[in-house]
Order: C-alpha cells, then structure tokens, then sequence
C-alpha cells in the first residue's frame, strides 16, 4: 500500500456517546454485519460493507461496554453496565434472553457452536449460559484475580481466553476442569485480545505493545512497540500479512506483520479510538471512537492474485451485499428470501 495514498473512510454516525466496542460477524448468507457497544446503552446493527444502519438493540439501562454476534448473524449480545447481559434475535430485534449479574458485565462472547454464551466483569468470575437451557443456572468459574475485560473462546470451544481491568496478562482456562492452565505474560493489563480467524495466532494490545501469540503453543510469536498508548489490535484474516492498532492520538494505524513497519496512518477521529477490527474478508477494517463514530476504512485495492484467491477460497462466500438485501433488512431486520438465484442456492445451504 503506498504510504501517501489518503484513506476515505466511511462515517457511521447514530451513537450520542463514546464507541467502546465492535464485531464483525463472519460471512453469511446475506453478507456480513457490523454490532456496535455505545456508553448510550443502544448497540446497533449495521450492514458490515456498508456501513448502513439496520436496527438498534433496545432494552439496557446503562453503558454497554461489549457485544458480539453468533456466527451465523442471526443471534446478537451484549454486555452492560446495567448489571446484565443480553441476548437478542438479530433479525427482529427483540429480546430473548436477559442474564442478571452482580456487578457490571464488561465482555461476552459466543462460543463457535453458538450453543454456549460466556461473560465476565467486574465481579471478577466468568458465566458460561447453556442457551439451550438459558433459564439454568450459570456455570461460574470464580477464580479470575480480577475485574475481567476482555473474553474469547478458542480449540472449539475447549478453551477461554480472559484478560483483567487492573492487572497484565491473558489467562486460559481448560472449560473441563475450570483450571487456568497457561499465562501469556504481559507488563500491562490487556485491553484487547483476539483470536485470528484461523486460530492460529492471539492478537493482544498492552500499554503501547501489540504481541501476537502462537494460539496452540501459547509462545510469544512477535511483539511491536507502538507509537502511543494502543487500547485495541487486529490481525488481517485472510493473509495474515498486516495489523491495524487504535489507541489515544485518535490515528487508525496499519503495520506490516512481518517486520512492524508502519503501512499506513488514517487520520479522523476527533477522540482517542478504543477499538479497531478487520472485516472477515479483511478488505476494510472498522474503528470505534471517544468521538461516538464509527469510521470503516478501506484496505486498499486487492491486486488480481488476491482477488483469485479470495475466490477460490469457499469460507469467503458471498461477500457483495445487494441493495434489495439491505432494503429488505431494514425493513424490520427481515432476512432476505428473495435474490438472484445463486444467493437463494447459498441460502438453501445452511
């Protein structure tokens, strides 16, 4: 990418306060979508392409401070200061299901088989909900030494990842025996830790650190000095072959995997930027700001052995969102029954 190119990103306004969180969904069906968590207690859905707004998840009481999507778009959850958790119909909108916690809940996550929904906050345990059996009681494991921020699953499902508020490092626990069975080391507390979208590597951001961490042997694979405090990283997943990192000088940064080198620096944010995530098929990445928007930047052209690449990949699918799809969507988030013919085989495939 040439460094002086200048990046035009799409603005995505609607939120009345800070972004703190954001998650793309895999590739679906009907495209991809983008959730959005806002301290104005109203995380939205977006087409991920777009950026178009689709609907907004009503029903918290306070800031939301984390939210992801099932893998296949159709369930969403959140995270609140309100003291639950929720999970939702991502097509309709409504509530299905409100989780009571204790204290503030600062990250979810589904797990892959979307069977299985994890939590964590500030009274430092981890919930694991049976959401075929959500009025159950949680499975608790309270051995977090601190106020959790960050959560994720990996080895399908056989393993959580946490991080803490008020102390460094990422933990792992076996979910069969509840045991943290490794500590990946860091001087700061983790603010952002992803699992690439080939479970190979850990993506985590620390102070003015980005490391990334072999997912499977949990070794330190590399580790940059970034230019400022960095609050969120992210790795791009179809190659592997660069990051972007977002912190307080409010600058979208991209690097080089390979060596650190500085790619790229978008610049328009008004605020510091507290998270940043690439698109499942890596050609945009999103950021989320202090500022209240989210901005989605482009990767940049693809050269053609990129492109045939893509296309031969199946896991891509379908990428290219029709404008009767969105239309349909925001509709009263209907997923779309009519298309062009290959989009209703694809659909008949899931």
């Amino acid at each position: 990418m040439d460094k002086k190119r200048v990046t035009v990103p799409l603005v995505c306004h609607g939120h009345s306060r800070p972004v703190v969180d954001l998650f793309y969904s895999p590739v679906t069906p009907d495209g991809f979508f983008l959730i959005s968590a806002s301290k104005d207690s109203n995380p939205m859905l977006r087409n991920g392409e777009t950026g178009d707004w689709i609907g907004t998840f009503e029903g918290h009481k306070g800031a939301v401070w984390s939210c992801c999507l099932d893998s296949n778009a159709l369930r969403a959850a959140t995270g609140s200061a309100d003291f639950t958790a929720k999970v939702w119909d991502a097509l309709t909108g409504d509530e299905l299901h409100s989780f009571e916690h204790k204290h503030i809940v600062r990250a979810c996550a589904f797990s892959e088989d979307a069977h299985l929904f994890l939590t964590g906050g500030v009274e430092k345990s981890l919930r694991i909900y049976d959401l075929n059996r959500p009025d159950a009681p949680p499975r608790e494991v309270d051995k977090s030494p601190g106020s959790v921020r960050t959560v994720a699953w990996l080895h399908s499902d056989q393993t959580i990842l946490s991080s803490c508020t008020d102390m460094g490092g990422v933990r792992l626990w076996d979910i069969r025996s509840g045991e943290i069975v490794q500590t990946l080391e860091t001087k700061s507390s983790v603010t952002s830790a992803e699992v690439s979208q080939d479970g190979r590597y850990i993506t985590t951001a620390d102070g003015s650190t980005v490391k990334f961490w072999d997912a499977n042997y949990f070794g330190l694979v590399k580790s940059y000095n970034m230019p400022c405090t960095v609050e969120s990283a992210s790795l791009e997943p179809k190659y592997g072959n660069k990051f972007i990192a977002g912190g307080e000088d409010m600058w979208i940064r991209v690097f080089d995997f390979h060596t650190g080198e500085e790619i790229a620096c978008n610049k328009g944010h008004h605020g510091p930027v507290h998270c940043v995530r690439f698109s499942p098929g890596g050609e945009s990445y999103a950021s989320g700001s202090e500022d209240g928007t989210i901005r989605i930047w482009q990767t940049g052209p693809l050269t053609p052995d990129d492109a045939e690449a893509i296309t031969a990949n199946g896991s891509t699918g379908k990428v290219k969102v029709t404008v009767e799809e969105v239309s349909l969507k925001i509709e009263g988030f209907q997923i779309a029954e009519e298309g062009k013919p290959r989009e209703k085989e694809e659909a008949g495939n899931e």
